[in-house]
């Protein structure tokens, strides 16, 4: 069941659930005085040291809303745990093969690393608030595997982790027969290696994609070059590579193995893999527009405004790039799932806010994980609703696409109730 906003807790089952929530608050306020936990505060970006950190599996995803599910990876029996429900903070990012990404991009089944906190807000939540000391707790699957930390700064596949940690996979040894088997491993520095790296075993078959340079091989082309054996084992003498790493149940009664998904075999295969991701999100960015925050806003006469803004990261900087003191640009209002709230079915273009970028500029400092540190300063003759300090936004140059963004992506004319910002099965049509 998914947290309402208190503003619609009418009914005797949403004031139960807003007395949920309060309750919940409370016991957070009393739980980082007694354990030192740490929630984010609404407007202030927070620490990447402060997140609690996890690994599981992308099972389920609700892109149009930021959320999903994982499958989080314990000390217990992998296939017993049950998915736990996450949603993405709206300054979260998302890498996928080394690069930005939305989380329509990540296939189903990928074992992902996690970064995150408790909610920021737990009365408008996407996703059920959890008790702060959840993590704790253990359940068929083992322990941690349902944490309170459910809100995510930083979400990120196997290539994307291993790659901002300076890290590899050194192949082993192979066995294979009839196109699949297994492969010993190490995680180790890319640059002088670990002896002492435990090994881990996974799997391959032959749907795993094997990249080289720009070519996509097959297992059979492996073993028609001698790199691998048609049947048996052979040392791979640590082979230095990159692999994509996912679930599937495995025979035999192993309680908790991965499956290779991909390999990649050199770095033009992982930095082509990046670039394709890449161009993939700067084209979807340029359609939905890049979010960010109000930090500020200078009312003058007869809707005239000034708003200073910071752009959120993790995107290319290509994009940021188009951010260009003098450049026309629109401006508009989005809850915390990035959805556009100003529009409706006239979409957002003809509802935002336009003007004009009258500075744009660097802030001070390294820019903390969520962060651009670009910060814009915009000038419009009409402010909407949605443009208030500490909001959310979306915003981009007159000179990107004008396009309407499709049904689930935008709130309508009921922005504010529970069912238009928590779809029930109500959104399926009636046939």
């Amino acid at each position: 069941m998914i947290t309402p906003t208190l503003q619609h807790a009418t009914t005797p089952s949403r004031r139960w659930l807003v007395a949920l929530c309060l309750g919940l608050s409370l016991l957070a306020a009393s739980a980082h005085a007694e354990e030192n936990v740490f929630c984010p505060e609404v407007g202030k970006f927070p620490p990447l040291e402060k997140a609690h950190a996890y690994r599981g599996e992308l099972v389920f995803v609700d892109h149009a809303n930021r959320r999903g599910s994982i499958r989080i990876q314990s000390t217990g029996i992998f296939r017993f745990t049950a998915p736990s429900p996450f949603a993405l903070l709206p300054y979260g990012i998302v890498m996928h093969h080394g690069a930005p990404a939305d989380l329509r991009d990540i296939p189903l089944g990928t074992m992902l690393h996690v970064r995150a906190f408790l909610p920021p807000d737990p009365k408008t939540s996407a996703v059920p608030v959890l008790p702060i000391n959840n993590r704790t707790k253990t359940s068929n699957g083992g322990p941690g595997t349902a944490p309170g930390e459910n809100h995510v700064i930083l979400l990120e596949d196997e290539p994307s982790h291993y790659m901002r940690e300076g890290l590899v996979w050194k192949l082993k040894e192979v066995e294979i027969k009839n196109q699949e088997g297994t492969i010993t491993a190490t995680r180790e520095p890319k640059q002088d290696g670990d002896n002492k790296a435990s090994e881990e075993t996974l799997t391959f078959d032959a749907a795993t994609r094997i990249w080289r340079g720009r070519e996509c091989l097959r297992i059979e082309h492996l073993i028609a070059d001698g790199s691998w054996p048609a049947e048996g084992k052979k040392a791979l003498n640590g082979q230095s590579v990159m692999l994509g790493i996912t679930w599937k149940p495995t025979p035999g009664g192993v309680f908790t193995r991965f499956h290779i998904s991909d390999i990649w075999l050199d770095d033009d295969a992982t930095q082509n893999a990046a670039h394709q991701q890449t161009e993939t999100h700067k084209a979807f960015m340029r359609s939905r527009w890049l979010p960010g925050w109000i930090d500020a806003v200078e009312y003058g006469k007869f809707g005239r405004a000034t708003i200073t803004a910071t752009l959120f990261g993790g995107m290319d900087s290509s994009l940021y790039a188009d951010f260009k003191p003098g450049a026309a640009a629109l401006m508009n209002g989005v809850e915390n799932t990035l959805k556009h709230t100003e529009g409706g079915t006239a979409g957002p273009t003809q509802m935002a806010a336009r003007g004009k970028l009258l500075d744009v500029s660097q802030l001070p400092g390294k820019a903390p994980l969520g962060s651009s540190g670009i910060q814009i300063r915009f000038e419009t003759d009409l402010i909407t609703e949605g443009l208030r300090p500490t909001r959310i936004v979306r915003v981009r140059p007159a000179a990107w696409p004008d396009v309407h963004v499709p049904r689930e992506e935008y709130l309508g004319n009921g922005a504010a109730s529970i069912d238009e910002r928590f779809p029930t099965p109500a959104i399926f049509p009636k046939f």
